[in-house]
């Protein structure tokens, strides 16, 4: 079994603590967390990360809705330069969290046109923080391109003659059917 993953962006929140009215907070991340989740997503910087965020409990239900914005300052190397390509991220997103206590043995089913399922509630906590650096991976940017790069194509090589032909490795058997007849 693999080793826990410590997120790079802590910020739990204990469920007992949450009252029926909404809760909001906003989040921002500190230099070396920043540093840690460029490192985390490959990307040559985070520069700043802060989330205004609203935990609300859906009566009845005994779940618990994390809605939230995003907003981000980062930079990525150009898919064809590689220079550095600065990029804003602005993230809305919507998760929903509940207790499960045979989430280790359910088998969950995912639907492309179904509402996901609610992520598990972990020793009575949400991580916050956890939830605002995936949204930030969802929101960058797949192939950053600075403005002006054109990838030209490296021009193709002469095939050689002089190079002998890779031989065949059913040439040999070939050899071996005519000699049997």
């Amino acid at each position: 079994m693999s080793e826990p993953v410590s997120p790079e962006f802590p910020r739990p929140v204990a469920v007992d603590r949450l009252g029926s009215r909404e809760t909001r907070m906003t989040v921002t991340a500190t230099p070396e967390e920043c540093a840690a989740l460029a490192k985390r997503y490959g990307i040559l910087a985070v520069d700043s990360l802060t989330a205004r965020l609203r935990l609300r409990r859906l009566s009845g239900s005994g779940l618990i809705r994390l809605t939230g914005t995003l907003s981000a300052s980062v930079a990525q190397a150009c898919v064809v330069t590689l220079e550095p390509v600065p990029e804003q991220v602005e993230e809305s997103f919507e998760m929903l969290y509940g207790v499960n206590k045979d989430a280790d043995d359910m088998e969950v089913l995912v639907h492309f046109d179904e509402v996901d399922p609610p992520e598990p509630i972990e020793h009575g906590e949400i991580d916050v923080g956890e939830a605002v650096a995936e949204h930030l991976a969802l929101g960058l940017e797949p192939f950053p391109r600075r403005a002006g790069a054109v990838f030209e194509p490296m021009a193709e090589e002469e095939e050689v003659e002089d190079e002998p032909a890779t031989p065949n490795p059913f040439a040999a058997l070939v050899n071996l059917k005519q000699k049997d007849r």
